[in-house]
């Protein structure tokens, strides 16, 4: 899925151009604050926004100067090849240039830019300047199927050598009419544009005019239908990377093998009902009555591979057919680009820890980019700050987690990419177990248990209070919560009791409420009965927010007035220290390792 841009504007001398960016590239205007008057967003540190950007994978156009960007994701640089464009654009919109990302979209992006201005796109990529051509970035509906070849192959023409292009689809390959071309019997650079599989050594394009449908019983051996196809492109001798997508009937949205398939080929997935299948049934070299009574379409393979190519295609390879599988191919007459069908839909449960955008991981950050939609409890999505902008939300109260969980599911069951928003880690007092408990149970719709749910760690209460504090889960804990909606209150105490026999550092999330104030009150009793009354305890409010607030107090000397739902307690073990540093107290669960070094301890090993 494209992930689409976000256009930065740092200052009103650039607002201007930053709209008129915006408003040629469809894309969201994100203003600094006090500086820029109207923005989609707003935020308050130019260098950490477009970081965040940068680590989502989101494409950044800014209305700065170049040096700007240049130290804002600096320190993120790694690999060029998964690394989102970033544009700057002169104020009075003169000038665009493609700092990074130029293979990636970014000199295409800069020119698109450039051209909606009335501008200069300041591309330096050798291939574009030069040969106006960029090999390893083919247009769509186009891919580069030996990309280990592309760079020498670009140093061989920027050193003089010509082209030669050659192969059964060099006619719909006008796009590399650009390069300068061999006489016959000069030094040359032989480029193929073919379906067939790469010849050794030969820098080789496939137009993705090709649609693989197929089919599958329930529970199928994925290695059986990926021999399957894989039988079926050698018998055709087509490449896999001439391929533009895989399709299926919806009802195998989550067959493993089909799944597993997609991933092997680096393949979209695309899926279609029933009805839309059975559409395609006079175009059927194969129709079965058996397949229409089993799931109300005439074909699976062929039909799905004819959707997805479009109403001017053909089979390639009628279906073929293994004990539990089936595949077919058809061909469009030119590149594909445009994928027919929907997505497999998917809920990313996301933990965007306590709130700073700091403490939120890459990846969750990524997710949201990605997103269709964002649902969960308003107060997290705020925490989102800009990256939720534009975003179509679902917000939902406290005391609604099931509908809220539910209402993911299905819209994701629609075929859209939803971010399920947790504070914290979702896996932790969160959403997550009860997505997969809803799933689990079988009362949702047949379509809504078959969406993709991933998940994304955050940094949960218990580590950002730790680290706060010290190192005080340096040795063995817990975490346990006093709410007795969905816990008897004996279940609760229960734990406590073992907890506290066992002299665990113990994590008590939800320790009161407006109605709940006398749990935390009893679990300190019981602790008292097992643990010295001057044992520390943290008491951290609001973490990684601006109100966060950090107290210790002695075990003994804990009072229930004092602690907020905000508030996460840590209660030490009787091992648990506090050290006097510069900077405050700083609490500490050894765990042994200075004994060992004086010799007191077995050798573990």
């Amino acid at each position: 899925m494209a992930v689409t841009p976000v256009v930065l504007a740092l200052s009103r001398s650039g607002e201007a151009t930053a709209r008129r960016v915006a408003a040629a590239m469809g894309a969201p205007v994100h203003g600094r604050e006090g500086r820029v008057e109207k923005a989609d967003a707003f935020f308050a540190n130019a260098l950490d926004h477009a970081r965040e950007l940068f680590a989502a994978g989101i494409p950044i156009i800014g209305i700065c100067a170049s040096g700007i960007l240049i130290r804002a994701v600096a320190p993120l640089l790694a690999d060029k090849r998964a690394e989102p464009p970033v544009l700057s654009v002169s104020d009075d919109g003169a000038v665009v240039v493609p700092l990074l990302g130029g293979h990636r979209g970014a000199n295409r992006l800069a020119r698109q830019i450039a051209e909606a201005l009335g501008g200069t796109a300041a591309v330096t990529t050798a291939g574009d300047v030069a040969l106006g051509v960029a090999l390893d970035e083919p247009p769509e509906g186009w891919v580069l199927g030996t990309p280990d070849l592309a760079k020498d192959a670009m140093a061989a023409l920027l050193s003089g050598v010509r082209a030669r292009i050659d192969g059964d689809e060099a006619r719909r390959a006008g796009w590399l009419n650009e390069l300068p071309m061999a006489a016959p019997g000069e030094p040359e650079v032989l480029i193929e544009a073919t379906t067939a599989p790469p010849a050794a050594g030969v820098l080789t394009f496939h137009p993705q005019r090709m649609t693989l449908g197929v089919g599958c019983a329930r529970g199928c051996p994925p290695e059986e239908l990926e021999a399957l196809v894989m039988g079926a492109l050698e018998a055709a001798e087509l490449a896999p990377g001439a391929l533009k997508g895989l399709f299926t009937l919806d009802l195998k949205a989550d067959e493993p093998a089909v799944y597993a398939l997609a991933g092997k080929l680096g393949l979209p997935l695309r899926l279609f009902g029933a009805a839309e299948l059975e559409a395609e049934t006079p175009r059927l070299e194969n129709p079965s009555d058996v397949v229409f009574a089993e799931v109300g379409c005439h074909g699976v393979a062929e039909a799905a591979a004819l959707a997805g190519a479009g109403p001017e295609a053909f089979l390639g390879s009628p279906k073929i057919k293994s004990a539990n599988a089936t595949c077919a191919l058809a061909f469009a007459p030119e590149p594909i680009t445009e994928l027919h069908g929907r997505p497999r839909g998917r809920v990313a449960l996301v933990g965007i820890g306590p709130g700073q955008a700091a403490w939120r991981t890459p990846e969750a950050s990524r997710l949201i980019a990605e997103a269709d939609e964002l649902v969960g409890y308003g107060l997290y999505i705020d925490l989102l700050g800009p990256l939720a902008a534009g975003k179509p939300r679902h917000d939902f109260p406290l005391g609604g987690e099931e509908a809220r969980c539910r209402f993911a599911l299905e819209r994701a069951a629609e075929g859209r990419r939803v971010a399920l928003i947790c504070s914290g880690d979702a896996g932790i007092y969160a959403m997550g177990a009860l997505v997969f408990e809803l799933l689990d149970r079988g009362d949702l719709p047949d379509a809504a248990r078959r969406v993709q749910v991933i998940s994304a760690p955050g940094v949960s209460a218990l580590q950002a209070a730790a680290a706060r504090a010290g190192a005080p889960l340096g040795h063995d804990f817990c975490a346990i919560s006093l709410s007795d909606l969905l816990t008897p209150r004996e279940d609760i105490l229960r734990r406590v009791r073992a907890a506290a026999q066992g002299d665990f550092v113990i994590a008590l999330y939800n320790p009161v409420s407006k109605r709940r104030r006398d749990l935390l009150a009893l679990a300190r009793d019981i602790l008292l009965e097992h643990r010295p009354a001057e044992c520390p305890v943290l008491l951290a409010t609001s973490l990684g927010r601006p109100e966060e607030h950090l107290r210790y107090r002695r075990l003994d000397a804990l009072e229930v007035n004092e602690v907020d739902m905000l508030t996460v307690v840590l209660v030490g073990s009787s091992a648990t220290r506090l050290w006097a540093s510069g900077e405050g107290p700083r609490m500490y669960t050894p765990r042994g390792y200075a004994r060992k070094m004086d010799g007191d301890l077995p050798d573990a090993g």
